[in-house]
């Protein structure tokens, strides 16, 4: 028994009696534990500025009583990246220390939500949705313009700290594919003509036209509204004249 149980253990995970087949195990490109760099550590300097400190003040007054500062944990982790621009260890143990909170609980949400950066990260964050709607709408085009023209792949961000480019799952606006997610900002019907003039216009210290790209003004139709496109009866069309 103890001889068979061996020969499985050396077994690879998928195969089989029969040879099965499994693909590819995908694996996350973020480490969800900390590793102690000399850029994040517990020593690295962070202190909430006067002004988010009354935020925090407001934030934990959104929710009932008792519960304030563990509801509050989302808003001001954020509240913190935003400062800082990414999100620290040290960041996370003012987070604890602040909403008087054990420092678990802070780095348990903090390694669940993408959202959270806990890596220095460019100034201007692109995240480039290629699920399958933008996929067929061929964000591959768009993942390729990025790539050539800042001259990095995913998860990399340029020398001069301008720009980290992130691969994505959906990100909502599959009406509008293909999108990327700059910041807080979404472009839409990208063509390679328009990610190249965004990225100019974002290097050259400006403000690129955000929304989608094709002169549709969200996700209606591109070829024109097919409903609705008369003032709505009243009240009680249609109904018999005795109700």
């Amino acid at each position: 028994m103890a001889s068979l149980a061996r020969r499985f253990l050396r077994q690879p995970l998928c195969a089989g009696i029969r040879g099965y087949h499994c693909a590819r195990v995908q694996c996350s490109d973020t480490l969800f534990v900390h590793r102690d760099a000399p850029e994040n550590n517990p020593n690295t300097p962070f202190e909430f500025t006067a002004g988010n400190l009354k935020r925090i003040e407001t934030i934990k007054a959104n929710y009932p009583k008792g519960h304030e500062n563990a509801a509050s944990i989302l808003p001001v982790l954020d509240l913190a990246q935003r400062q800082h621009g990414w999100l620290p260890i040290s960041a996370m143990n003012k987070v604890a220390e602040v909403l008087e909170v054990a420092p678990m609980r802070i780095y348990e949400v903090a390694t669940f939500y993408t959202m959270f950066n806990r890596e220095p990260m460019g100034k201007f964050h692109i995240q480039i949705c290629t699920t399958t709607p933008c996929m067929l709408r061929d964000s591959t085009a768009i993942l390729d313009t990025i790539r050539s023209k800042l001259g990095i792949k995913v998860g990399e961000t340029t020398q001069d700290g301008l720009f980290t480019l992130s691969e994505v799952e959906c990100l909502g606006a599959c009406v509008n594919a293909p999108m990327v997610q700059i910041n807080d900002n979404y472009y839409e019907d990208l063509t390679v003509d328009d990610m190249e003039e965004i990225l100019d216009t974002l290097t050259k210290g400006g403000k690129p036209k955000t929304g989608p790209r094709s002169g549709r003004f969200a996700a209606e139709p591109l070829k024109g509204m097919t409903t609705l496109t008369e003032p709505p009866t009243g009240p009680g069309f249609g109904l018999q004249s005795d109700l």
